[in-house]
């Protein structure tokens, strides 16, 4: 949240000083020969022609943008308790490999194939970490939850706070349908079909319905599953959400859907923020701000909540149906029996504090522009929103290229079936519902949410 909001601050400052943010942005032209991706050229746009600078004019800023990040997230690592040299010597590789795919995914050959950034850091990722073990090369850089959420919060200041206000209630409304449909479908189906725990069926349903890999962690924790169950869920989030990347943009294109239908389809549906974003971003910023209100205003916000309704359940009820197990199995007087209490503080505990970034941001930006007046609208695009843009292209790049980094398809032979076909049912069903909602009820409404 810090990080983000520093840099939305950063951004602001140097705008209202005369400034730029952009000299930060590193900006790779697009290409069709080596000689303009180096040197250059001029351009012709809109019936315009303006000259694009090539990487021999723009190194300074991409050095410029890695010392900001190095700086950024260096400070991140020494909080988290990492190894501060190491993780930056990790960091340098992950950069160097974000600008490989960044360059690779501007030329005119990727464009002919719609082979944007997200997708190729994805599968650049899955087949680097599938085929060799990769992370201690890293040196803890690795790290996906860092950088998804430092880039939903630069997202914000690209999202005005009225289009949160118009469209949050209808986002909330749906999510908290498809939430609360796909966790009773996974929980039952893990527990009455296949015989689960029920502690272990509530953690699977979380990470399938709230916000995965966070959720499973959270509400892992609040029930008390055991540790083995929390990482069983995580693999399988990770495994469905990488699936449903593919699944939801391929069917989005196919289908001819508009790009904030698909991106909310892609909110409703997919079950982790850094994938969600990797698949919305194939739509375009109109996807990526459909999938925002879905998925962060409508389902992230509400973590901690969901997070206290199980934990009460567990406390008042599983809980105590095991203490009256164990105690007629001693023969003990289960009327003797203490009452648990519940810490309504996991609400703070478990609450996603990137959210709060997020609607910080929208809000500062939604201010700046509307003190700014009409006359200053170009000048805060071009040199405000325009380079936190390029910023948080970044921030989503190490986001994929982490994910398939550290995703190990093997690891789930070792979780047996049940859990992963529960957890499947729950995909299936969620993925259709989304569809219903976004494309056949509500498509003219998604269809036209305004971005910055």
């Amino acid at each position: 949240m810090f990080i983000g909001l520093g840099i939305v601050v950063l951004a602001f400052v140097l705008w209202a000083a005369g400034s730029s943010l952009n000299i930060f942005a590193a900006k790779i032209p697009s290409w069709g020969s080596w000689s303009f991706l180096f040197e250059g050229g001029d351009v012709v746009k809109n019936g315009a022609t303006t000259h694009a600078a090539g990487l021999a004019q723009r190194w300074p800023n991409i050095l410029a943008l890695f010392a900001l990040f190095a700086v950024v997230f260096g400070v991140a690592a020494r909080f988290l308790r990492l190894k501060v040299p190491a993780f930056l010597g990790g960091f340098v590789a992950l950069f160097v490999l974000s600008f490989a795919v960044n360059v690779f995914s501007t030329s005119k050959f990727a464009n002919s194939y719609n082979l944007e950034a997200p997708l190729v850091a994805l599968v650049v990722g899955l087949l680097l970490g599938n085929i060799f073990n990769l992370e201690g090369f890293f040196g803890g850089s690795l790290r996906t939850e860092l950088y998804v959420k430092v880039g939903i919060v630069l997202l914000g200041a690209t999202l005005p706070f009225t289009t949160i206000i118009s469209a949050g209630p209808v986002a909330f409304l749906q999510a908290t349908f498809i939430a609360v449909s796909t966790f009773l479908v996974i929980y039952f189906a893990a527990t009455r079909l296949f015989g689960l725990d029920k502690r272990f069926a509530a953690t699977l349903g979380a990470g399938g319905s709230i916000c995965g890999v966070s959720a499973g962690i959270a509400v892992g924790s609040a029930v008390k599953t055991r540790k083995e169950h929390v990482s069983a869920v995580i693999s399988i989030v990770v495994v469905w959400a990488i699936i449903s990347i593919f699944l939801l943009t391929g069917l989005g294109k196919a289908l001819g859907l508009a790009d904030g239908v698909a991106g909310a389809w892609v909110g409703t549906s997919e079950f982790a923020d850094a994938a969600g974003i990797t698949a919305a971003a194939s739509f375009g910023d109109q996807g990526i701000a459909a999938f925002t209100l879905m998925k962060v205003v409508g389902r992230d916000i509400f973590i901690g909540v969901w997070c206290l309704i199980l934990a009460f359940v567990a406390i008042t009820y599983w809980d105590r149906q095991d203490r009256v197990a164990e105690a007629k199995a001693a023969g003990k007087d289960i009327s003797k029996l203490p009452k648990q209490k519940l810490d309504v503080a996991q609400i703070w505990h478990r609450f996603p504090k990137f959210v709060i970034g997020f609607f910080v941001a929208s809000i500062f930006l939604t201010i700046v522009i509307a003190t700014a007046g009409a006359s200053a609208s170009a000048g805060i695009t071009s040199d405000l929103i325009t380079p936190v843009k390029e910023l948080r292209t970044w921030a989503f790049t190490f986001t994929f290229l982490s994910i398939g980094l550290t995703t190990r398809f093997k690891q789930l032979s070792s979780l047996g079936w049940k859990p992963i076909a529960a957890f499947s049912i729950g995909a299936v069903v969620n993925i259709i519902l989304g569809f219903v909602l976004s494309a056949v009820l509500l498509p003219g409404f998604w269809a036209n949410i305004p971005v910055a």
